[in-house]
């Protein structure tokens, strides 16, 4: 009709249609000539109508059916593949993990120490990272913090962790040399119900791994007291909002 705009959405939708389209009919296509079949001998194959191979490869394939797609797709050895992108305006995989490291970095840039997001314990092998590193060059500290949403392989996390201090150390002695400097290392996890039985259930074994004061590393993270010596645990509330001690059973 005349003078009436289509819905924004519309032309988008059929934007994008058009080009899939188009993509998919030049993947089916290449991958016929590759093969060097006739029009006919791929929809033989696929046991529908030369006419629904001529249309899909010409990027005309709207009105044809999934089943025949997939039957012309599988055919030519590329089989369809459908799916949706996570929702644009919903969160992240990881949103949770995310979460705790904002937290984290915020109460560390109030505290006084310089934030890094993941950071590389392994300069040359970037992937080798701590979630959240805190640096205060004036005390020579570096604190390495490792955020937990959930705790899979507790065994696997503690040993990635004692890994990634020892890089640390190194990192510390690049960065400040022969001068005294501490390294501390500490777990952030969120205080779910799973997370929380997890530790109860096993406090023997969290206990030894994480002998310093809670308190003591509460004080340093918040308010950027000194760390104390050896690796702590402080529990992080389930919206990510505050951190507050361990209280060991």
């Amino acid at each position: 009709m005349p003078g009436v705009r289509r819905p924004v959405l519309a032309v988008e939708a059929e934007r994008r249609n058009r080009e899939q389209l188009a993509r998919s009919g030049g993947i089916v296509r290449a991958a016929r000539q590759r093969r060097r079949w006739t029009q006919r001998r791929l929809a033989d194959r696929a046991g529908v109508g030369r006419g629904v191979v001529s249309r899909i490869e010409r990027g005309l394939g709207a009105g044809v059916t999934i089943d025949a797609w997939q039957r012309v797709a599988l055919a030519a050895g590329c089989p369809l593949v459908l799916g949706l992108q996570r929702d644009v305006e919903g969160e992240t995989a990881d949103a949770g993990h995310l979460a705790i490291q904002e937290l984290v970095l915020h109460f560390g840039r109030r505290a006084g120490y310089h934030g890094s997001f993941e950071l590389p314990t392994r300069p040359l092998e970037p992937w080798r990272s701590a979630d959240v590193g805190l640096r205060d060059d004036a005390a020579r500290r570096l604190v390495l913090v490792e955020c937990w949403n959930t705790i899979g392989d507790v065994g696997a996390a503690a040993r990635g962790s004692a890994r990634k201090a020892t890089e640390a150390a190194a990192l510390a002695v690049v960065a400040w040399g022969a001068a005294v400097h501490r390294v501390g290392l500490v777990w952030v996890v969120r205080a779910s119900a799973r997370n929380r039985a997890l530790i109860a259930r096993y406090p023997e074994l969290f206990a030894a791994r994480f002998p310093a004061s809670s308190v003591a590393w509460l004080a340093a993270l918040v308010d950027g007291r000194p760390a104390p010596d050896g690796p702590g645990l402080v529990w992080c509330d389930i919206a990510a909002t505050r951190l507050f001690a361990w209280r060991r059973p």
